[in-house]
């Protein structure tokens, strides 16, 4: 009976140690789960700390391509205004060359009529 005694105190001994080991392994495992809970919870808010920042960019984005749209028209609308002062002020410096060719064949004739004004007043005054 006492070598069985002895067999079975020694087998609780050797149980008693993988337990305990079990036990030193089972705490080190927690500890690393732990961890790691607390690694993905980082990664949880750092992903939706990015996924903020994310949409607040977007924001930011549609909001100058909607400026740039706006600023877009207005240059439109201006380079259609200033073709049509272009075609205006064309217009007008048409007209301004034809006033002057206009000008000149007018003065031409004023001379011309005030030389055979001349030419008659010298020939009246001969007679």
């Amino acid at each position: 009976l006492q070598k069985e005694l002895l067999k079975y105190k020694q087998e609780a001994r050797n149980l008693q140690g993988i337990k305990d080991a079990l036990q030193q392994r089972l705490i080190q495992q927690d500890a690393s789960v732990l961890q790691l809970k607390q690694e993905l919870l980082r990664a949880n808010m750092d992903k939706e700390e990015l996924h903020n920042q994310n949409v607040d960019l977007q924001r930011k984005v549609e909001e100058r391509n909607r400026l740039l749209a706006e600023y877009k028209k207005e240059l439109c609308q201006k380079d259609r205004h200033l073709q049509q002062h272009q075609i205006k002020l064309d217009e007008m410096l048409r007209q301004l060359s034809e006033a002057s060719y206009q000008q000149v064949d007018l003065e031409w004739e004023l001379e011309h009529k005030e030389a055979l004004l001349a030419h008659c007043v010298k020939k009246e005054a001969e007679e």
